[in-house]
């Protein structure tokens, strides 16, 4: 007696071009892998945003955050995604000496290490800022320690300045540089390191380091997860850091001095707001911009998601009308003469053209990035062509500061 299913798998002498149904199912089977593998490796790399809307980031959203963040990182390091299409006229603009192809740039925290900078290139950013960079290489805060709140459209994140230090990055970009075909503005955003006995001299060091890999450099003194990082937004803190670094920035060759910019918090009081303007403002702390803002420690009372009460600082959607608010504080109160980037909350190209209207020289996201994949960086540019199209402005910089009065 034979075995059930010994002859399943025999071709029918009858018929021999008849398969049997199990190698059927195993054909059929291999073939729509290799079409479904095809298909999400094309819409992968054109950047496809309803596949990446419908299908992608559902499927990366049940991955951990952080395991997340360091595949896009990886992915984009890899330089798998198509180039961008070169950006219109309407959307090229001037920021610190330097011409932008777009106002819109990625902020720092993304890339902390320096890792994916001719990725986001690619993507179509008009400007990259990586870091923060440490001194010296530390890990951060314990995990977990980055959480996604869903319904909100928003991150709450504690790395806590995770770098692999000064020596790692300016390798790296050093590389770069010197393969020559690196295009994009490139920031470098420095951070001090959690232990340091002199932080002032953190920042000192980082100033003389990558003056001469950098387009511009970030002062950064406005994370909420360095335990005491903020209290050196405070007058007489802020006029000692910037007075050294300004000074060693001037001490450099004329060739290798970089714009300076700081980046500040978006829960300081109106007083301490100005009174970092007045510090600014002296011609011994005399920076060249200030990106508006940080990360919040406040938590809107309609946030709807479980990891809202998660320690760490708030950044995505809830954060947008605040940080726009507080670009139109800036350009008010400095005359509109220096310039400033707009971060917090942009999902769409209107989120960046009220930043615009409301004072920022240019932009920067990063949750969106998160949230919806690549495509939003086309998109959000898309969107701000056609509003600055529709209001009669034939550039970026016409519309700098031109509705400032309606977001105070």
């Amino acid at each position: 007696m034979h075995k059930l299913g010994t002859n399943l798998n025999r071709i029918d002498p009858a018929n021999p071009c008849r398969v049997s149904t199990p190698n059927k199912f195993r054909s059929l089977l291999k073939v729509s892998t290799l079409a479904a593998s095809v298909y999400c490796g094309i819409s992968l790399y054109k950047c496809n945003e309803r596949f990446y809307e419908d299908i992608f980031m559902p499927i990366v959203r049940l991955v951990p955050p952080e395991l997340a963040h360091r595949m896009a990182v990886l992915g984009l390091k890899m330089e798998v995604i198509r180039p961008g299409f070169k950006d219109p006229e309407v959307l090229r603009t001037r920021l610190l000496n330097r011409t932008l192809e777009n106002p819109i740039g990625i902020a720092a925290g993304f890339d902390k290490h320096g890792e994916a900078v001719k990725g986001l290139e690619r993507l179509g950013f008009g400007f990259v800022e990586i870091g923060s960079v440490t001194p010296e290489p530390q890990p951060g805060n314990p995990k977990p320690r980055v959480f996604r709140l869903n319904e909100d459209k928003a991150i709450v994140n504690r790395y806590g300045f995770n770098s692999e230090g000064h020596e790692v990055v300016f390798e790296r970009i050093q590389k770069l540089r010197k393969e020559g075909d690196l295009k994009v503005t490139l920031g470098i955003n420095l951070g001090r390191n959690k232990n340091s006995e002199d932080n002032i001299e953190d920042y000192v060091q980082g100033i003389r380091k990558f003056s001469t890999l950098a387009d511009y450099l970030v002062v950064n003194i406005s994370s909420p997860n360095t335990p005491g990082l903020r209290t050196m937004q405070n007058k007489s803190t802020l006029q000692s850091l910037l007075t050294e670094i300004v000074k060693a920035r001037n001490s450099l060759p004329p060739n290798e001095q970089r714009p300076i910019l700081v980046k500040i918090a978006p829960d300081l009081s109106d007083g301490c707001v100005q009174e970092i303007i007045a510090v600014i403002q002296k011609k011994e702390c005399a920076i060249d911009g200030l990106i508006v803002s940080n990360t919040t420690i406040d938590r809107p009372a309609e946030l709807k998601s479980i990891n809202a009460g998660q320690i760490g600082g708030l950044s995505g959607a809830p954060l947008s009308s605040k940080s726009t608010q507080l670009v139109a504080k800036v350009y008010k109160w400095t005359g509109g003469k220096l310039p400033i980037i707009g971060v917090g909350g942009i999902f769409s190209g209107r989120d960046a053209y009220e930043k615009i209207l409301a004072g920022a020289s240019a932009v920067q996201l990063y949750t969106a990035l998160i949230y919806h994949g690549p495509p939003i960086v086309s998109r959000v540019k898309k969107e701000l062509e056609q509003l600055l199209k529709e209001n009669g402005y034939e550039n970026v910089q016409q519309a700098v500061g031109k509705g400032v009065d309606q977001f105070l």
